[in-house]
């Protein structure tokens, strides 16, 4: 006669195997965690290159309120960038109105007040509007880096149409009017009480 076989118990392999399945995803939801973070990472370094810090920005995320700078009711995000423990530079979300509808802009501003890069990271522009950031290699976003209002005044963050410095898009001004205006007014926010922006006491 066969020997039984020995098996574990039913009520013992259902909590098992549920337990195994929930190690499974905790262990994806922190693999995947840390792919968004590595992620997050490079976009703020991609803003600032060439920068020297050694803190992690995405720790030292504050949330500002300023509707006349940043264009939004809402708080926005800032990111801070430090050397040795000081500010170095920041990345802060802004909105500006434009053609389409709002466009959500990044922004990097070193410490001194330069414009270190920008984004477009949303934005309801029609395809054509839309090439001049996202399938030219973000040059026209590329031209406005290296500024501050130390060598452009302000009233010089315009379209040439308008008295400025920069091009517009091909066959569209009401677009690069609001992306110079919105970067404009955080320049000048900066100059006027940015420093509290950087002085705002680290997140624990």
């Amino acid at each position: 006669m066969a020997e039984p076989r020995h098996s574990w118990p039913l009520a013992l392999q259902l909590p098992l195997a549920l337990l195994l399945l929930a190690l499974a995803a905790w262990l994806s939801h922190g693999g995947l965690q840390d792919q968004v973070r590595l992620r997050e990472r490079g976009e703020l370094a991609g803003l600032l290159p060439g920068l020297d810090y050694d803190n992690d920005p995405l720790s030292d995320r504050i949330a500002v309120r300023d509707a006349a700078a940043l264009g939004s009711d809402d708080a926005l995000p800032l990111w801070r960038l430090r050397r040795g423990g000081v500010a170095v530079a920041f990345v802060v979300d802004a909105v500006a109105q434009g053609y389409g509808g709002p466009l959500r802009l990044r922004l990097g501003i070193a410490r001194d007040g330069r414009l270190l890069g920008a984004r477009v990271l949303a934005h309801s522009e029609t395809r054509g509007r839309g090439d001049a950031f996202e399938h030219d290699g973000g040059r026209w976003l590329a031209a406005l880096a290296g500024h501050s209002l130390q060598d452009l005044p302000a009233e010089r963050w315009r379209v040439r149409r308008d008295g400025g410095d920069f091009d517009q898009f091909a066959g569209a001004t009401v677009t690069p009017r609001a992306i110079l205006a919105r970067i404009q007014a955080v320049l000048l926010a900066y100059a006027d009480h940015g420093e509290r922006w950087l002085a705002e006491p680290e997140p624990r």
